[in-house]
């Protein structure tokens, strides 16, 4: 391991080892994350084309506010999505569930 990589490069070198997919959406790291307004992290599958984010099959990471996490529970109750894994977020900080594991 390289410790002049910056942190996203090894996450991504980890995410790769892994095998996992890579997300659509919001990176790890990405800025909404910290805006004080998101509440919720979310994790989930696009399953149908008239999900009102993403394409069908992808996978995808979203920050959202309390609002948008009421959107993204209708969409899963329209099985438009099924969300995979959800965390709490508080000034940036990522507060996993209780059994749930970090995505990257």
């Amino acid at each position: 391991m390289n410790k002049n990589k910056p942190i996203f490069e090894l996450i991504d070198e980890a995410r790769r080892q892994s095998g996992e997919p890579k997300l659509a959406g919001h990176d790890i790291m990405a800025l909404e994350r910290f805006d004080p307004d998101v509440t919720h992290m979310v994790v989930f599958d696009v399953l149908s084309h008239s999900s009102p984010v993403g394409n069908k099959g992808e996978r995808m990471r979203l920050f959202l506010t309390d609002m948008g996490y009421q959107k993204a529970l209708e969409s899963q109750k329209c099985e438009e999505i099924k969300i995979l894994r959800h965390a709490k977020i508080a000034r940036g900080h990522i507060l996993y569930d209780r059994g749930n594991e970090p995505i990257r």
